[in-house]
């Protein structure tokens, strides 16, 4: 590292002489006995790499969505996790979903349309697209890359969040707003009848008959699942 290296670097990214190398790619074992391909790339490519996920993250992490917090500054499980304990109190039911293959099947030319939607500098996209485009060497073997971002990049997560930013809105501005029914379950109408019964006997002294229609409704539901 010197101040000559950056400098020479620096000249090369300012007249796109700058070229990335194909990273090195290796599988590690998965506890299910697969594997995952983990791409290493070289010194240079990496504080490249760190300098655009520095930029990319000041303009784009405070657009992100609030219920996103994976790779995120300062965000994670602990926090996903808090936001359900103290926000979603009552819930019945969740839908679980994984992206199958999500890092090695995003779309190069959705990523780059979705970057320009508020990037101007050509010369910054061409830098990400050609990053993209880079390719990758197993065994000695040059392959190309038709999708995906790199693993084991430093930009990857972001690109992918900024990439998956767009599933996020959807669902908050679209599926939630057509699919939510109201703010509270209604109530389960066998509980009421039963519930106001038993207030009734208990009003009239009836005692004996208010406590057997107690028992039934205590061990019902109050409101409708859904």
């Amino acid at each position: 590292m010197s101040i000559k290296k950056i400098e020479s670097l620096i000249e090369e990214i300012r007249y796109e002489r700058f070229r990335w190398t194909p990273v090195r790619r290796i599988n590690i074992p998965k506890k299910n006995g697969k594997t995952r391909s983990l791409g290493i790339p070289t010194w240079k490519d990496k504080l490249v790499q760190e300098v655009v996920r520095l930029m990319l993250e000041a303009y784009y992490e405070p657009q992100l969505s609030d219920s996103s917090h994976g790779f995120r500054p300062k965000r994670g499980c602990h926090t996903a996790l808090t936001i359900i304990d103290r926000t979603w109190q009552g819930t019945k039911w969740f839908i679980e979903g994984d992206i199958r293959g999500c890092f090695d099947n995003i779309d190069h030319k959705i990523l780059m349309s979705i970057l320009r939607e508020k990037i101007q500098d050509n010369r910054f996209l061409r830098l990400i697209e050609n990053l993209l485009k880079a390719g990758y060497c197993e065994q000695w073997k040059y392959h190309s890359t038709l999708s995906g971002t790199p693993q084991g990049a430093i930009v990857s997560p972001l690109l992918a969040n900024i990439y998956l930013d767009k599933l996020d809105k959807f669902v908050e501005n679209c599926l939630i707003p057509e699919y939510t029914r109201g703010k509270r379950r209604a109530e389960n109408p066998e509980y009421s009848k039963l519930q106001k019964l038993a207030w009734y006997f208990r009003k009239n002294g009836q005692i004996e008959k208010a406590r057997q229609l107690e028992i039934q409704y205590q061990i019902m539901p109050s409101r409708i699942c859904p």
